[in-house]
């Protein structure tokens, strides 16, 4: 599988994943890999861990870690789910311009309706297959990376 065209502003672009599934966050990663878009790749498990590492508390405030330039959140996860980490993201003037995808094993209406509701940028439901996955980051990447203009980038 050919991976993305890389630029200089991709090599940049950090991406922050929120997921609490071991498993999943395993097959991003490689699905990421196989796209050429794992270089700087960092995960946290929960919407609270998120909001930590977003505002640079807790665990983060000793080693503030890179702003991300795209979030990839699964809504269902412990202590804080993503609709309420996606709430605080889009309610902060300082996180609000970082794009969220959500991505998600919900397909139902009414979740699809209230993230766009919070302010996601994107919801895509995760697919069964890994070579899916592969497509669905590729797709991702290409969008995010090599066509659209992202703040702070120029």
């Amino acid at each position: 599988m050919e991976g993305l065209p890389v630029s200089n502003n991709f090599k940049s672009v950090v991406i922050l994943m929120a997921e609490d599934d071991a498993d999943d966050r395993l097959l991003a990663k490689d699905a990421l890999g196989e796209c050429g878009m794992d270089s700087d790749l960092h995960f946290v498990e929960n919407g609270e861990e998120l909001l930590d590492y977003l505002q640079r508390r807790g665990k983060y405030s000793q080693s503030p870690r890179p702003r991300p330039g795209l979030i990839l959140l699964d809504l269902n996860m412990p202590r804080k789910d993503g609709r309420e980490a996606l709430r605080e993201i889009k309610n902060n003037p300082e996180l609000r311009r970082i794009p969220v995808v959500v991505l998600t094993t919900s397909n139902a209406d009414m979740d699809i309706e209230r993230a766009y509701e919070l302010g996601a940028n994107s919801f895509i439901s995760k697919p069964v297959t890994f070579d899916s996955l592969v497509s669905i980051m590729r797709t991702i990447g290409q969008y995010w990376f090599a066509t659209t203009e992202l703040p702070g980038k120029k």
